[in-house]
């Protein structure tokens, strides 16, 4: 069934971790563009004409890039080897098959060698627990795509059927290329088909909830011009489609505003099997307004605090999470609760609080944890919680009209998380992982209680003399931020060893102990140490832990990763010599404002899918949604932090840098390739070394399937290898 989504999931799911070479193959019409590499923040930007995306001059600007870069990394032996070695690792099929269940099938999405867009295809349960499942195909996508001669990247399914009825209709997105935005289409799991004349939405950034067989709440771009798209380039309104009607005829239910980052729908089933339309608007990227619609009545906002993630209702509660402090009066008193706070709240239609319906404190974490999933099934709630960086796992239950949890009895030390869990299904799927331990996929009875282990990786490299160790280092206004080591046993602390330091820092995002074949494989085993900083803008401490870092007060999410970089090498781990820093997305950032900020302190920069020029985000794809966590260029006193801190305006052509890796896709249309494609510019027209590989396809992944990953991985790895594992280096 479709529960109540946080908006964090409505845009995960409908916007939804060398040698020095001096840069060659400039085209006359390159030269002549190379003007002063300095824009600075009040002066034109020279290299506007790089943010047209699939502009003839940007491409082909991109395309001497690429092959520039591809020249000068496969040229080296060993990358043929490692690419070998990834496609190994991606195309394996001993994978574990993640799904979801479904009336006792087990439905999975799978790509391999063979099948390089991938199946959707299904299997029993008692199949699925064993060694070979016998797997039934419902939908091959590199069929579709030849058949329809498009790039299909499958971008989910989203499934519905009646109570006790095993009937499925499914909308099943499909992005050309890789992008957010995708087309959506109806398909009948019976039949194995697209339902011909069944609900279908043109290629946006739609969102969709099913209200029943006839029936979708949607928001999307309506007609097609963006006049109905936020600022940030997602829907503003939703609208009832019925079946058998033109979408242009979807009847008009709610409106949000054109500065609002976006407006989704949702659906949740009342106990008769109905179910409650809701819309959550989102004011900006870490707000939100919660609004029902009662029968016959109009919109209803929950009474619940700006900063809260609905999880669904739960036995006549509805269950939630807050972000922010809050403080709730009923009945003369004061109720108060903390941020990070588990709670439940008896669910009425009427969208207000009364003494009868003050919500309870089902768990509040301490300094050191945070609730990292909620998850409902049958009978129990289940919560993820992250203590010191470490994974639980705690079922839920009220019994005497309290509030009872028990720990489950799963392994230790290392990242738990649900995979799958609906409390119409008595089946949920858990997860466990660590950074030298292989997944494992268990399941859970909520009934009895069992867990079982249905399928673990093989482990992909030799982790025997690889030790963990978790540090903390003191970043500069005392704060102790804690990082995971990972490195052979008995290394020689001379400042030789080979070290890649990654950081993500914002979003509430956290970043936790995870297995990685490729980077096992093509780094670890090899010799190379590795390091996960768990930085200040995440969420690894809780909300209090993202919000230390938002806006204004951002330069301690730097100060703290350049603090675990300080620390690698006063304890002799390594040097800057052979010290290398990685991270994408608004990790891309950070890299960038290490970058420019202590360039000291790295021989390798690896800048992926990135954001780098902090003056102009907010008008760039989805960027207006990020001024929650940035700040905006629009309001004076963030404007000011901003033109220090943005990359691309603090560049200097005179400093010495390492040499980048600029690493994007054409398709990225959640961060455009130009903060990417512009800030390698800058190292070109000073006459600075520089990679760059720019994906023509691949999306905000950087890789549209899995020979696209091994061949980013195997490239980011030549280059590492090259930086900080040559002589040269020493």
């Amino acid at each position: 069934m479709e529960l109540i989504r946080s908006l964090s999931m409505a845009v995960a799911t409908a916007l939804a971790l060398s040698g020095c070479m001096t840069p060659q193959n400039t085209t006359t019409e390159e030269a002549a563009s190379a003007v002063p590499p300095a824009a600075s923040a009040t002066t034109e930007d020279p290299y506007l004409w790089l943010e047209e995306v699939e502009g003839d001059r940007a491409l082909s600007w991109v395309r001497n890039q690429n092959q520039r870069t591809l020249s000068d990394l496969q040229a080296n032996p060993i990358y043929a080897d490692l690419n070998e070695q990834a496609l190994e690792v991606v195309n394996s099929s001993e994978r574990i098959p993640y799904g979801t269940i479904r009336d006792g099938y087990v439905y999975n999405f799978w790509q391999d060698a063979t099948n390089i867009r991938g199946l959707w295809r299904r299997t029993t349960l008692e199949s699925y627990a064993s060694e070979a499942p016998q797997w039934e195909t419902i939908l091959d996508f590199d069929k579709l795509a030849e058949s329809e001669n498009k790039n299909w990247v499958y971008k989910g399914a989203n499934c519905y059927t009646a109570k006790a009825k095993a009937d499925y209709k499914c909308l099943i997105s499909l992005s050309n290329g890789g992008k957010d935005a995708v087309v959506i289409r109806e398909f009948d799991l019976a039949s194995k088909s697209f339902v011909s004349d069944g609900f279908t939405l043109p290629e946006a950034k739609s969102g969709v909830a099913w209200v029943d067989y006839n029936t979708l709440l949607v928001a999307t771009d309506w007609g097609g011009d963006g006049s109905t798209l936020t600022a940030s380039g997602y829907p503003s309104t939703v609208k009832r489609w019925q079946r058998g009607t033109s979408l242009s005829e979807a009847t008009p239910l709610f409106s949000g505003n054109k500065t609002d980052v976006g407006v989704f729908p949702y659906t949740q089933e009342r106990d008769d099997g109905t179910r409650l339309e809701g819309v959550v608007v989102a004011p900006t990227f870490f707000t939100r307004e919660n609004y029902i619609f009662p029968a016959g009545k109009d919109a209803v906002r929950l009474p619940l605090p700006d900063k809260a993630d609905i999880v669904g209702l739960f036995e006549g509660q509805l269950i939630f999470t807050i972000k922010q402090d809050w403080t709730v009066e009923a009945g003369g008193g004061a109720t108060h609760y903390s941020t990070g706070s588990l709670l439940a709240m008896p669910f009425t239609e009427a969208g207000e609080i009364t003494p009868e319906t003050v919500p309870e404190v089902i768990f509040e974490p301490n300094d050191r944890q945070a609730i990292e999933g909620v998850s409902m099934t049958q009978g129990q709630l289940l919560m993820t919680l992250s203590d010191n960086v470490v994974g639980k796992v705690f079922a839920i239950t009220k019994a005497s009209n309290q509030w009872q949890r028990e720990r489950l009895d799963l392994p230790a030390n290392g990242t738990l998380s649900v995979s799958f869990a609906d409390k119409d299904e008595a089946t949920v799927l858990i997860n466990y992982e660590g950074f030298l331990t292989p997944d494992s996929l268990m399941s859970y009875s909520p009934q009895s209680g069992e867990i079982k282990t249905l399928k673990s990786l093989p482990s992909w490299f030799n982790a025997d003399d690889l030790v963990v160790e978790q540090k903390e280092a003191k970043s500069k206004d005392g704060t102790m931020v804690p990082f995971f080591v990972i490195h052979k046993k008995g290394i020689k602390h001379d400042g030789k060893t080979p070290t890649l330091l990654y950081g993500y820092g914002g979003f509430q995002i956290s970043m936790r102990p995870s297995y990685s074949g490729l980077r096992g494989k093509l780094w670890l085993e090899r010799g190379g140490a590795f390091v996960l900083a768990n930085i200040r803008g995440g969420g690894e401490f809780g909300p209090k832990w993202h919000q230390a870092g938002l806006k204004t007060n951002r330069q301690v999410v730097y100060d703290d990763f350049i603090a675990v970089g300080e620390w690698l090498i006063d304890h002799k781990l390594t040097s800057p010599e052979h010290l290398g820093i990685q991270g994408g997305s608004n990790g891309g950032l950070l890299m960038g404002v290490m970058l420019t900020q202590r360039p000291d302190l790295w021989n390798a920069v690896i800048v992926q899918v990135p954001l780098l020029d902090m003056l102009r985000f907010h008008l760039l794809l989805a960027g207006a949604s990020w001024v929650g966590e940035y700040g905006s260029p629009e309001v004076p006193e963030e404007r000011e932090w901003l033109e220090k801190m943005s990359p691309y305006h603090n560049f200097d052509a005179d400093a010495d840098y390492p040499e980048p890796f600029f690493v994007t896709s054409t398709k990225d249309d959640r961060v455009h390739p130009g903060h990417a494609r512009k800030m390698a510019k800058l190292f070109e027209a000073a006459g600075k070394p520089f990679l760059y590989y720019e994906n023509i396809d691949g999306g905000h992944s950087a890789a549209a399937n899995q020979q696209e990953t091994a061949k980013r991985v195997a490239l980011e790895f030549t280059y590492l290898t090259e930086k900080l594992m040559a002589e040269s280096a020493d």
